[in-house]
């Protein structure tokens, strides 16, 4: 199709009232450079599904593929269930694609068998599979009901729909305003479809009711208010002795509720045969005619799928041929079905279903589920596996649905608890469903007392305490006690108690304090047949990071190697936490950068959170500053969200170090602070020992040295490394303020420790800040010299290029002062240059001072060099100037708009301005300024 016809006439001469909407429609498939995709939200009943069928038989008419989808609320839990209907009809595209597409497609649509891919790959696969088809001809994929459809499936979509610039695919969805359903719709254009006008809704009544009478009319239109559906429904109440039942309806009756009612009396009239054939379709969720005609027969009796005549006469329902599938009208239809149905009539139902669907053993656990009328062991065991099997695959949230009602069949009270509480501890460690996992973990105590007292629930609780008033004493104590209490036996293969030592691993961590680890050390030696890997390291690089041997750094490194393949996100999670002290996150960049994918379309937040926290980080260190910033704003902007917001100085610390750097002192102060107002209270010992570090070094930036040395005394004195994670990160800014505020002593106490410990064994980077701390402390130029060039030439000091350029601007400046005036300008320039590109602009200042003084001649030009616009500032820089907010801005790049917020405040310096209403004045200087140096030249 060429997006650029518009849509037919005779295609819409059903939507009355609808041309200015289809002109808007028209419009978007008009834009065939831009964006292809396109979100229609609407009150239910407004018109949506139609508006859809008129653009795709449009669509088809020009020689356009289309592919419908429609969510289904009862398949919601069901993974690639909408997938499944997009690229059926393209299974002959399949076989075109690559073999990992290919069978990463054949195994999500349940068309072969193998372990199921990962998200990613899927993603990419229904990309190449659409794009594929639009070699042939142009594609266009209508999905309706956006909000029902299943999670994995609206990620998919979400992610297709952001990648479809000039691929001649357009992407057309509809979903009901004010639903959210799983598909993350920001950053995506929507129209809302409104009610229509009093004059089309007039003219669609009489349209369609001629004869209706005055009075009748004038009740239509007053309550139907503009809703096209009820516009032609309402009507039919009106007949015969249901018209007194519409005259005592509520004024303000909400729409929805009189719509339910009247397809529920439509629904009622129709034969018992054809009922439970609805109730079957509506159950099950695909329409899968198939799967029905195999539930009829099941059942028994003289149904059939003729019986279906009398629902699509009715125009309840739609059997589309080509499919083989039933399509209701509308999902309010559906829902109608099933109200209207006994509860013995759905119960049969689900019965019949999980028999026709054993081959499925999730779906089959489902159906037995909702069939079951007493507490049943056996379904609630099938229904545990399946939630085990689906956690296994990253949904958190289906888990703890199916844990949830396998415990609501479980006959004994600790099974209930015990599945209670799993499913409260997923609430509370993956999903940021905290005030859930609160609920539940009530139904715990409720079901078994002494249950509450279990691993899981013992974690949730935990959870729980950390992100409201409790601190950390006391959740240290919960998880102690119930660890040496449990009856666990001490089985390394108990994955609660794994869990549980991680958390404890955690807790101590945030304490910071050494007799915390006892328990922790005493749990792991009791372990049997041992630890596992992945718990003895945290323990050994975390409870004193300085002393770390040369096996354990053998052993971190194989494990952080294999966080590649792996494909549990808490496992990724976990590998990037022990990578930190030895600044191993270069290596988990890719597996973690997945796991932020999976959370940005719906995986669990917990793990999001982590792996976000460890990508600021490798930014900050690796000079990806603007990155680190952004990362971090995304941190903070979820765990505002989730409610997840002890973990919020994560981010207020990744943020800090990066502000620090740059100069931005008031920034820096400012979320030390919320750091420390946190932690104080909650006895966060590690964590207020972060906000120190922020201080320190937004004072080493700013020149103020005492206070710089102050801050960082307040970590730990001369000499004092164990046991402090931050005090092995920040030796070296302790030891520059010491040196430049004449405690030499202190200095060099700190260096003895330094170089007596294994810090310079941990990294490259380390072993850098180490030689460039002992040249600072060496009292012979010769000596400090030789130690100034070791530090810069060790392997992979270049991958550090703040910390290299710090340890280059110590050398230039010892140089010059030992008046070695050609040797010091090479360093010096080198350091200027990397501050510059970073933005550090109080270091680069240093090093400019100092080339100044050892006769360069640096220009305002060449310190300037770091004032230009990136490209991201400047196109952020125009659609500010442009009127846009904050927040619309952020939609366009997919950042937050804290990240936006930052971004200004970087751009109005570089312009000379102090607000937004002058961006457009210096955005057009700078254009003039431009043309006229392009011209010169």
């Amino acid at each position: 199709m060429d997006f650029t016809e518009p849509l037919l006439p005779g295609d819409v001469e059903r939507l009355i009232g609808r041309d200015r909407d289809l002109e808007r429609i028209s419009g978007f498939l008009g834009r065939a450079t831009s964006d292809g995709a396109l979100l229609l939200s609407g009150d239910p009943g407004v018109g949506k599904t139609v508006f859809l069928d008129a653009v795709a038989r449009s669509a088809a008419d020009a020689g356009t593929r289309v592919l419908r989808v429609a969510g289904v609320q009862f398949e919601a839990d069901v993974s690639y269930a909408a997938l499944n209907q997009a690229l059926l009809p393209l299974r002959e595209t399949l076989d075109t694609l690559d073999e990992a597409h290919r069978e990463a497609l054949r195994v999500a649509l349940g068309l072969g068998t193998g372990k199921l891919p990962e998200r990613l790959v899927v993603f990419n696969a229904a990309l190449a599979a659409l794009q594929a088809a639009a070699t042939r001809s142009p594609v266009l994929v209508v999905v309706d009901d956006l909000q029902w459809v299943d999670r994995v499936s609206a990620a998919v979509f979400g992610f297709v729909a952001r990648r479809l610039r000039g691929s001649g695919i357009g992407f057309l969805a509809a979903m009901r305003s004010g639903t959210d359903g799983f598909f993350e719709s920001g950053g995506l254009p929507t129209y809302e479809l409104p009610p229509l006008d009093a004059e089309s809704a007039t003219r669609l009544v009489d349209s369609r009711f001629p004869r209706l009478g005055r009075e009748a009319r004038r009740r239509v239109l007053e309550a139907a208010q503009g809703n096209p559906l009820a516009l032609l429904e309402l009507p039919g109440a009106l007949r015969g002795d249901r018209r007194a039942t519409l005259e005592t309806l509520p004024n303000v009756l909400p729409l929805g509720q009189r719509l339910q009612s009247l397809f529920v009396s439509r629904v009622r009239a129709l034969p018992a045969a054809t009922q439970t054939l609805l109730l079957l379709a509506a159950l099950e969720g695909s329409g899968d005619l198939g799967v029905l005609h195999s539930s009829v027969r099941a059942m028994g009796g003289s149904a059939d799928l003729d019986d279906l005549a009398a629902a699509e006469h009715d125009r309840l329902v739609l059997v589309d041929a080509d499919t083989r599938r039933l399509v209701f009208r509308h999902p309010l239809i559906r829902s109608a079905v099933v109200e209207e149905a006994t509860s013995s009539s759905r119960r049969a139902a689900h019965s019949v279903l999980a028999e026709v669907l054993s081959h499925q053993p999730e779906l089959r656990a489902w159906h037995l589920g909702e069939a079951a009328l007493a507490p049943d062991e056996k379904v609630a065991v099938l229904l545990e596996e399946a939630a085990h099997r689906i956690l296994n695959r990253g949904n958190a949230v289906t888990a703890i649905a199916a844990l949830t009602r396998a415990a609501d069949l479980s006959p004994l009270g600790a099974d209930r608890a015990r599945r209670l509480a799993e499913a409260a501890y997923l609430g509370a460690e993956a999903t940021g469903a905290l005030s859930s996992a609160s609920e539940l973990l009530e139904d715990v105590r409720r079901a078994d007392p002494d249950y509450g007292r279990s691993l899981h629930a013992a974690a949730a609780t935990v959870q729980l305490l950390l992100n409201s008033d409790g601190d950390v004493s006391t959740a240290h104590r919960v998880l102690v006690g119930t660890i040496e209490d449990g009856a666990h036996g001490y089985d390394a293969g108990n994955a609660a108690l794994v869990d549980a030592l991680h958390l404890l691993a955690l807790l101590c961590i945030y304490a910071g304090s050494p007799e915390r680890w006892a328990p922790f050390h005493a749990a792991l030696s009791r372990l049997r047949p041992g630890p596992p890997e992945l718990l003895s390291l945290v323990g050994q690089l975390y409870s004193d990071p300085a002393y770390v041997g040369p096996e354990t750094l053998r052993r971190l490194d194989r494990v952080v190697h294999g966080a590649a393949s792996e494909t549990d996100p808490a496992q990724i999670v976990r590998i990037g936490t022990v990578a930190v002290p030895a600044d191993r996150l270069p290596v988990v960049r890719e597996p973690s950068w997945r796991v932020v994918r999976q959370g940005r379309t719906g995986g669990p937040v917990r793990r999001h959170l982590g792996v976000l926290l460890h990508l600021a980080l490798d930014a900050y260190h690796t000079g990806r500053w603007e990155e680190a910033v952004e990362l971090s704003d995304e941190g903070l902007d979820l765990c505002l969200e989730s409610g997840y917001s002890f973990f919020a100085w994560y981010f207020q610390y990744s943020k800090g170090l990066v502000v620090a750097s740059r100069g931005d002192a008031d920034t820096a102060q400012a979320l030390a602070d919320r750091m420390m107002d946190w932690a104080s209270p909650r006895g966060l010992r590690a964590i207020i020992q972060y906000a120190e570090h922020v201080r320190a070094l937004a004072h080493l930036a700013a020149g103020d040295f005492e206070e710089s040395f102050r801050h960082a005394l307040a970590v730990g004195g001369a000499g004092e490394l164990a046991h402090s994670q931050v005090a092995c990160r920040l030796f070296f800014d302790f030891v520059e303020s010491a040196v430049r505020t004449g405690r030499r002593a202190e200095a060099a106490a700190h260096v003895r420790a330094v170089r007596a410990s294994s810090i310079e064994e941990l990294s490259p980077r380390l072993g850098l800040l180490a030689t460039g701390a002992a040249a600072l402390v060496a009292e012979d130029d010769e000596a400090a010299m030789r130690l100034f060039e070791k530090a810069t030439a060790l392997p992979d000091a270049a991958v550090w290029p703040f910390d290299r350029a710090r340890v280059q601007l110590a050398r230039g400046e010892r140089l010059r002062r030992a008046r070695t005036i050609p040797e010091c300008r090479e360093p010096l320039e080198s350091a200027l240059r990397t501050f510059q590109s970073l933005g550090s602009r109080p270091w680069a200042e240093r090093a400019a001072r100092e080339l100044r003084a050892a006769g360069s001649a640096v220009s305002d030009a060449d310190f300037g060099a770091g004032t230009e616009l990136t490209p991201r500032e400047r196109d952020i820089a125009e659609l500010a100037a442009s009127g846009l907010t904050n927040k619309q801005i952020a939609e366009r790049f997919f950042i937050s708009h804290r990240t936006v917020g930052a971004h200004l405040y970087q751009i109005y310096p570089k312009l000379g301005i102090t607000s937004r209403g002058a961006l457009r004045d210096a955005l057009t200087a700078l254009d003039a300024e431009a043309d006229t140096d392009a011209d010169h030249r």
